[in-house]
């Protein structure tokens, strides 16, 4: 994985900025990782994108993942912390096989192109049959569609979360106001673009309280260390 550079989070974060959260991440990992440009990252499985995206996250921002969410009863604010290192670990133990068997039925895990496929769906239930469609193997093309039953969706969508532990992230939250228990699913590339998007912009900030105070250029403002940028800034405060 290449170090991003401060002119490289700016760049990164203006050429994605116009992009879909699920073309953000692809974006971002393809940034990272320069060998995976001549890869269909689209097409990777989900837990194997989440871990490029732990792995690039942990690098430009340290290894604690923290925010905030509402109470899905009540409303109450919740702060939230995840381990990034856990997530890095958890996709490495998992050696996503290509396909996954369940019940007579052959499936590839589901990738981001999928998701992509899915992101006009509004309706969950819905969207759940139509991803395992879209993820189902067939030795006939022409088969009409499978009706998935409520143990169909429940067996495989159990398989798919062994095979792929890290395809969804889901926090366990508790409300310490009215006691409910939650589950809710964080999405790691729209979590790390949120991120990248508020450095970018203190960024640029910087670059035009320095430029203005000092009359340096961009380049020579992202080439300071974060303490020496730190230090022009408070000086131009103070």
């Amino acid at each position: 994985m290449d170090a991003l550079t401060q002119a490289d989070y700016l760049a990164l974060w203006e050429s994605g900025q116009a992009l879909h959260p699920i073309d953000q991440g692809l974006l971002a990992v393809q940034a990272a990782f320069p060998e995976t440009r001549q890869e269909n990252v689209a097409d990777w499985p989900l837990g194997r994108r989440n871990r490029a995206l732990a792995q690039l996250r942990c690098a430009c921002f340290g290894p604690i993942l923290s925010g905030w969410t509402a109470c899905r009863q009540c409303g109450e604010k919740l702060e939230f912390k995840v381990d990034g290192n856990a997530l890095i670990e958890t996709g490495a133990l998992a050696d996503a096989p290509p396909t996954v068997s369940i019940s007579g039925r052959v499936f590839r895990l589901p990738s981001s192109r999928d998701l992509a496929r899915l992101a006009t769906q509004s309706a969950p239930a819905s969207a759940v049959t139509q991803l395992l469609d879209l993820c189902l193997v067939r030795e006939d093309a022409g088969e009409a569609p499978t009706a998935w039953n409520e143990d169909d969706l429940e067996t495989i969508g159990e398989q798919l979360s062994l095979a792929d532990p890290l395809a969804e992230i889901l926090l366990d939250l508790r409300c310490p106001v009215c006691g409910d228990s939650f589950q809710e699913s964080l999405d790691l590339a729209a979590f790390f673009w949120s991120e990248l998007e508020g450095r970018s912009k203190r960024l640029l900030l910087d670059v035009h309280t320095l430029a203005s105070a000092y009359g340096w250029s961009e380049a020579e403002i992202l080439s300071l260390s974060p303490a020496r940028r730190n230090f022009y800034r408070e000086q131009v405060h103070a």
